[in-house]
């Protein structure tokens, strides 16, 4: 990603209702995928200035990895925890463990090479341990948003589901999410297009608008696990040793 962006996630993953809306829809994905396991080994995957390793913790003892040196400090600073240096799909750290969920999150579109990162991960797993990931969705959003992250693509399920077949894994459970702004995300992506606007998605908006977007989008955190949005501007996956 851009270094701006980086700081900016820095900044603003506790306020911004986009980082704290999907971080409650993922703690909601969590609970269950964990529930016999009160003391699980987790891994995050590309934790970047570690706005989700506080959540974690809750569920059990967290190791992470990141790329980028400001944000693994961040998330050392954030965190207190030893984030290691780590880089898919070749290059990570804790090899002498396995974990019962490892979280990947708005991270696999950010590699080319999405199928061995999943492999190299798949090896990180317990016998039943699973991969939670987020993903943006649809190829058809791609925006200047995508460019200035530096995603490779944006996933589907059905492509999602292809290359974790491939990497050695299933997918036990996958959905849309951000289902109830996709109207307003679409109309504004449309309008920026036609005007040429630069301005990034991921600022920080009036502080009445921001609470309404995250009450919004967090809601869909009672209906997710339990039912399958149809669309969305994202994609949350459970992938499991095949």
């Amino acid at each position: 990603m851009e270094r701006s962006v980086y700081d900016r996630m820095n900044e603003l993953e506790t306020r911004h209702w986009w980082f704290t809306a999907r971080r409650a829809i993922i703690a909601a994905l969590i609970g269950p995928l964990l529930k016999e396991k009160p003391d699980a080994a987790i891994l995050e995957a590309g934790c970047g200035s570690g706005g989700n390793l506080s959540m974690l913790g809750h569920f059990g003892k967290v190791d992470a990895f990141e790329f980028d040196a400001n944000a693994r400090n961040a998330a050392v600073e954030k965190s207190g925890l030893d984030v290691h240096f780590g880089a898919l799909p070749g290059e990570l750290p804790f090899t002498d463990k396995r974990y019962d969920l490892i979280g990947l999150f708005d991270v696999l579109e950010h590699i080319e090479a999405d199928q061995a990162s999943l492999s190299a991960l798949a090896g990180y797993l317990d016998e039943r341990g699973k991969i939670l990931l987020t993903v943006p969705a649809f190829p058809f959003l791609w925006s200047k948003h995508d460019e200035r992250h530096h995603h490779f693509r944006r996933y589907t399920r059905a492509s999602l589901a292809e290359v974790a077949q491939k990497a050695g894994l299933k997918v036990s459970y996958s959905s849309y999410f951000n289902t109830f702004l996709f109207p307003l995300a679409l109309a504004s992506r449309m309008l920026k297009s036609l005007t040429g606007s630069n301005q990034p998605d991921d600022q920080l908006p009036p502080a009445w608008l921001n609470s309404a977007f995250a009450r919004v989008f967090g809601f869909e955190r009672h209906l997710l696990g339990h039912v399958r949005m149809p669309f969305g501007l994202s994609l949350a996956a459970v992938l499991e040793k095949a």
